[in-house]
């Protein structure tokens, strides 16, 4: 093995061990456990967990009140992704569909609200959000048919839109988003714990903030299917113009019990991983853990950062988070990373001595929603001459939308499995002259 393949294979580990500290840093087993708070003196402890997370949120959350005595006062149930399922036994697990809901999803998020509904003023109701939730728990608003609901997320998905956009829609469509829980369970306490997966972990985005007051309008939502060319049923402009479908604003009595924490955001993630690229010698450039845009172009980008490095003669290493998004114009297989990760590819043009990962911290980066669907790909100087001897355009490949199928050719796809959490994506390009 000569010196460049041998430099090549070390970037490669190295940024799967800093993925993997990024996932970590973020794990319920390690953030939750510190933030539940003690049983209630006399009720019940009513837990609703939804999310990517939610089943290890779940099962933290059961060991911590099992030590104190208190696994007899619990119910409650988790809802997660289809997958990705973990063993509980004090609060049932349910599968549901993401990123586009199912019936399952339906009837989640109506047992949610019956339950909120059904706490008492002795009872403590918490609440364990994470990212996925607002597919996972989907309660369509009255008069809007599950259909109707199903087939605007996939359109909305489709055209790019981001998911502050997404979530403003899907709040006006529902009995248990924007606030719609908190209102349920008042006057019950309502405590919420939170593993953010949006740009800038605004409470009111994650999940569609089901506990917290919405900002957002009816109105705003209108302008968002106008914005990105979407005619709706007669159903959903029905919904979308009945004040009856606002949600809860701030100063809203509904929400005088109800309290937030963040556990874990995409920041800590990000610092667990610049750890280990210092401790391997590189100086760090963290390029922000909210940013957007179309995936490819935010690609080029980034790789115009690691070519001047490079000529500059600096080992660096540039990392980002947040959520990209892929206008869909092929019929390929791919997530928003596997295309920044095409799109950096084609523009580093194969420059020696850069490599880059970029992966979904749930696990699972587009595709089908399958916990066996790839979380990412990495990047290699060698990645451009490889495809070619397989005679594989990148450019094709990313006409097509079909990075999946570019990067399975190469055997640089990521896999994972699913995380048990949700910081959302990651993105680490190494720069070693």
């Amino acid at each position: 093995m000569n010196n460049q393949t041998n430099n090549t294979e070390q970037q490669r580990q190295l940024l799967l061990k800093m993925f993997e500290a990024a996932v970590q840093r973020a794990h319920p087993s390690r953030c939750l456990p510190q933030h539940l708070p003690e049983p209630p003196a006399n009720g019940k402890i009513i837990i609703l967990a939804a999310g990517k997370a939610s089943a290890a949120m779940a099962a933290a959350a059961e060991q911590f009140y099992r030590e104190r005595g208190a696994a007899d006062r619990i119910i409650g149930f988790a809802t997660t992704r289809h997958g990705y399922g973990l063993k509980t036994s004090l609060i049932e697990l349910v599968e549901a569909g993401h990123p586009v809901p199912d019936q399952a999803s339906v009837k989640a998020a109506e047992r949610a609200v019956r339950m909120a509904r059904e706490a008492g003023p002795d009872d403590l109701v918490l609440v364990l959000l994470s990212g996925g939730a607002s597919a996972l728990w989907s309660a369509p608003a009255e008069g809007v048919s599950f259909e109707a609901k199903q087939q605007l997320t996939k359109a909305l998905l489709r055209s790019g839109a981001r998911i502050h956009d997404l979530n403003c829609v899907r709040k006006h469509l529902s009995r248990i988003k924007g606030g719609k829980l908190a209102r349920a369970a008042y006057p019950a306490r309502l405590l919420t714990l939170a593993i953010s997966d949006v740009p800038g972990d605004d409470p009111a985005t994650i999940g569609s903030g089901p506990t917290v007051a919405d900002p957002t309008t009816l109105g705003d939502a209108r302008a968002v299917l106008e914005r990105f060319g979407i005619s709706p049923p007669p159903e959903i402009a029905a919904a979308l113009a009945n004040p009856a479908n606002e949600t809860p604003k701030p100063g809203d009595r509904a929400l005088v019990s109800s309290e937030y924490k963040l556990i874990a955001a995409p920041s800590a993630s990000l610092e667990a991983a610049a750890d280990v690229a210092r401790q391997a010698g590189y100086r760090v450039e963290i390029l922000g853990d909210a940013l957007e845009g179309e995936a490819r172009d935010v690609g080029a980008e980034h790789a115009k950062l690691a070519l001047k490095a490079r000529a500059n003669g600096e080992r660096l290493a540039i990392l980002s988070g947040g959520e990209l998004t892929v206008t869909v114009r092929g019929n390929g297989l791919g997530g928003p990373n596997q295309e920044y990760a095409l799109g950096l590819a084609i523009a580093l043009e194969g420059a020696p001595g850069i490599a880059a990962l970029a992966a979904d911290t749930d696990g699972a980066d587009g595709g089908a929603g399958n916990p066996e669907d790839p979380a990412g790909a990495i990047v290699l100087p060698d990645t451009l001459t490889r495809a070619a001897a397989k005679n594989l355009k990148a450019a094709n490949f990313l006409a097509n939308n079909d990075s999946t199928t570019y990067f399975r050719e190469l055997g640089d796809l990521v896999f994972s499995g699913p995380t048990q959490t949700n910081v959302n994506d990651f993105r680490a390009i190494l720069i070693d002259p």
